[in-house]
């Protein structure tokens, strides 16, 4: 099996492109849950970055990202 060789400040630099535009988020709560939903990243913090949603703000780590619980799409 092949490992890919991205680190956190990798998936940071990405999500800078993100910042303010309208993305797809499908995140892995563990045992079949599985959230689907729209937003936008508002801001970027050393270890977690928010995503501002129609009804709340949701918190996620790079870590997230890397492991693959978290997947963001660009619209």
């Amino acid at each position: 099996m092949k490992k890919n060789n991205i680190t956190l400040q990798d998936i940071k630099k990405q999500l800078l492109t993100y910042k303010g535009k309208s993305i797809n988020i499908i995140a892995n709560r563990g045992r079949n849950k599985i959230e689907k939903f729209a937003g936008t990243i508002e801001n970027i913090y050393p270890a977690v970055f928010t995503i501002k949603t129609e009804e709340n703000c949701k918190t996620y780590s790079y870590s997230d990202v890397l492991c693959g619980n978290v997947k963001i799409e660009n619209i």
